[in-house]
């Protein structure tokens, strides 16, 4: 039976340093780190998303302002909401809530926000780093999965190791990181061939695909580390990964449930991030 990987208890402990951090700097500097959080439309789960940023805000100490705008909102308006915020100086990291409504250019949005205050890591100089491997920032997602396998000692280097999915916001970036600390990745996707056997090999295996329990046991090799990024609702309305819990604990000598695994960790890393702009922007790091 697999031990549980507690996201929950990892993500306290990095919001409790960034915390204690936060409140040393003020003392010194008089200043906090402030975070703008912008979501447009109603989308119901990035409004859970977003209430759970504010709640982190809170809870370490840093300043956050939240930009509801309306589903009709232009290109141009939120474009120039973006440039506003990248000259506030109380602001230190932006954050735009995706999906956006479908009229809206992502892309155009994401390369608006100043690489120094992009603390989703997405923007393309931000990108570049992370491939060289000299950065500021990591994506929030595949920074929380790092921070897991440290904390649980969880060595990288020399493993095999399998990423599911090719998304810039976590299967790309996942992989870099992965490599960074020597582990010999293979990604793999929709056009994969011998999918199962290729999984099946992985000495830890990270699965964002966004499809409900698509790795299942005979996928995953004896005593594997199964990372389980995605996050889908079932019909009965409870939430499950994209890997099948019951089944593959059984086979795994480490396993991410969900909810409760990776989920924490984005938002403690997007905490962390905030910090680390907030340092850099007050010449501090």
């Amino acid at each position: 039976m697999a031990k549980i990987i507690d996201g929950k208890t990892v993500s306290a402990s990095v919001k409790q340093k960034v915390a204690d951090e936060c409140a040393e700097l003020f003392k010194t500097t008089g200043k906090k780190p402030g975070l703008a959080v912008i979501i447009v439309g109603d989308d119901p789960a990035s409004k859970v998303y977003v209430n759970n940023k504010k709640k982190a805000c809170e809870l370490v100490g840093f300043l956050s302002k939240e930009y509801a705008l309306p589903a009709q909102t232009t290109q141009q308006e939120l474009m120039e909401l973006v440039e506003k915020l990248n000259n506030d100086d109380e602001i230190n990291g932006i954050l735009c809530q995706l999906p956006l409504p479908k009229h809206l250019d992502e892309k155009a949005v994401i390369e608006a926000i100043s690489p120094k205050k992009d603390v989703d890591a997405f923007h393309a100089v931000n990108v570049g780093k992370i491939m060289i491997g000299d950065y500021d920032f990591l994506p929030c997602t595949p920074a929380g999965v790092m921070e897991l396998l440290a904390y649980y000692n969880i060595d990288i280097e020399g493993k095999e190791c399998v990423v599911l999915g090719r998304s810039n916001i976590v299967g790309k970036p996942m992989s870099m990181l992965l490599l960074h600390k020597n582990g010999t990745v293979t990604i793999c996707h929709s056009r994969t061939k011998n999918l199962a056997e290729v999984c099946k090999r992985a000495d830890i295996l990270v699965a964002a695909v966004g499809i409900a329990k698509f790795v299942t046991a005979d996928m995953v090799k004896e005593n594997a580390v199964v990372i389980d990024v995605g996050i889908n609702r079932m019909d009965n309305g409870k939430l499950c990964g994209d890997v099948d819990f019951e089944n593959v604990q059984n086979v795994a000598s480490y396993i991410t449930p969900v909810p409760g695994g990776v989920g924490p960790m984005t938002i403690a890393t997007l905490m962390k991030n905030t910090l680390t702009a907030f340092k850099i922007q007050n010449k501090l790091a």
